[in-house]
């Protein structure tokens, strides 16, 4: 996106230009080893042998400046993380997979929760936060990446941009957030266009809600899987466990850092990925599932500011999200227009159709148990309360 408009707070690291990600790239090598950053990628086992996987280990076999790489392994049996150990470790770096399902883990989850350390319901959100506990008991590296295992048209210098403005001297930036252009020969990122931008704009026309989501407004894809957060930041996060995480991480990122160490980097032209169904009918799938968690997640740190949502102003709520949809709906229509893009109306007002009941049903859910906090304890908290969870999590990725 060739455009060096500053928006808000926070920095925005355009791409001007096609500029040579291996010139950045010898920088970050040339750090010393205990200034180089770990890399974090939550995989499902469903993800292993896919071609955007093996694509990714191919480019990350050409990367020297990673100090590790910790995959955190979901719905995987014993074959399948054997499979996913003799895989992750063709990569040749350093690399540690946390077998989520296996009996380490699963003993260290049902100690947090037997000291009521909310491990939470498996999700993604879990298996970030156990991987971002790795990080910290495991390594002292001064910083963390962070980025998903379905990337289709990954190449390394994606992973380049996104670290450089944390690691790299000088910088000066604790939290870099990705963004990129969403589009195939139509316009992706439904969950972000659909949900999210609407709601977002929703949340601040009503009096109170929008002070702690309003910072979210500055930046291009709060959803997007891919982001850079020094030590100090990923161990004081509050994370919940499901498909929220991402927007809960910026929330509290917010919430725990000065904007002007944040910042939004454009790390490709394009992002490719695997897009998930509509799931209009099960609303344990899909964007079904993945639009209550993202609306859940942000009526829980809306809550955190001065007014509290009820049934009343959700309501009003409501009727705000559909206003902002449709008016973007326009907005989109033209944008594929000039693009020469594929745009079904239609399809799109059945899918902010869906979001407006997820809207509603995390609603239904916040409403019942107002009370939940937005994320789980930060890693700070539980090495206090909890510190020979560090010993198990150093045993975790034991054979």
């Amino acid at each position: 996106m060739s455009d060096f408009h500053q928006h808000g707070p926070i920095t925005t690291i355009h791409r001007l230009g096609n500029p040579d990600p291996l010139k950045l790239q010898r920088e970050l090598e040339a750090l010393p080893t205990k200034a180089r950053p770990v890399l974090v990628l939550p995989c499902h086992a469903r993800e292993l042998g896919s071609p955007a996987l093996r694509r990714i280990a191919s480019e990350l076999r050409k990367t020297n400046f990673l100090r590790h790489i910790v995959v955190g392994l979901d719905g995987a049996d014993a074959r399948a993380a054997t499979r996913a150990v003799e895989f992750f470790r063709t990569i040749g770096k350093n690399t540690t997979v946390l077998w989520n399902d296996g009996p380490r883990v699963q003993s260290i989850l049902a100690e947090m929760e037997h000291r009521r350390l909310r491990p939470g319901p498996p999700g993604k959100g879990r298996n970030l936060r156990l991987c971002l506990g790795w990080f910290l008991a495991c390594t002292d590296a001064p910083c963390v990446a962070i980025h998903d295992c379905d990337i289709a048209n990954y190449d390394r210098g994606m992973l380049v941009r996104l670290c450089y403005p944390v690691a790299a001297r000088g910088m000066g930036f604790d939290v870099a957030k990705a963004f990129s252009a969403r589009f195939s020969t139509r316009l992706d990122g439904r969950a972000m266009r659909l949900l999210a931008a609407p709601l977002l704009r929703a949340l601040s026309a009503v009096e109170g809600f929008g002070e702690n989501t309003r910072a979210l407004e500055f930046l291009r894809y709060p959803l997007s899987g891919e982001v850079c957060l020094s030590r100090r930041i990923a161990a004081r996060l509050e994370l919940p466990s499901d498909w929220g995480v991402e927007t809960a991480m910026m929330a509290d990122a917010f919430r725990l850092c000065d904007p002007r160490r944040i910042c939004q980097v454009d790390i490709a032209e394009s992002h490719n990925h695997r897009h998930q169904s509509l799931s209009e009918k099960n609303p344990s799938a899909g964007l079904n599932k993945m639009g209550a968690d993202i609306a859940l997640c942000l009526l829980r740190n809306a809550a955190r500011g001065p007014q509290k949502p009820t049934a009343a102003n959700i309501g009003r709520l409501l009727r705000e999200f559909r206003k902002n949809a449709l008016r973007l709906l326009d907005s989109y229509s033209a944008d594929a227009r000039m693009n020469l893009l594929e745009y079904d109306r239609a399809l799109e007002l059945r899918t902010a159709a869906l979001f407006a009941r997820c809207i509603r049903r995390a609603a239904k859910e916040y409403l019942a148990n107002p009370g939940t906090p937005a994320g789980t304890p930060a890693w700070n908290e539980i090495f206090k309360r909890f510190p020979k969870i560090k010993l198990a999590l150093q045993d975790s990725a034991k054979p």
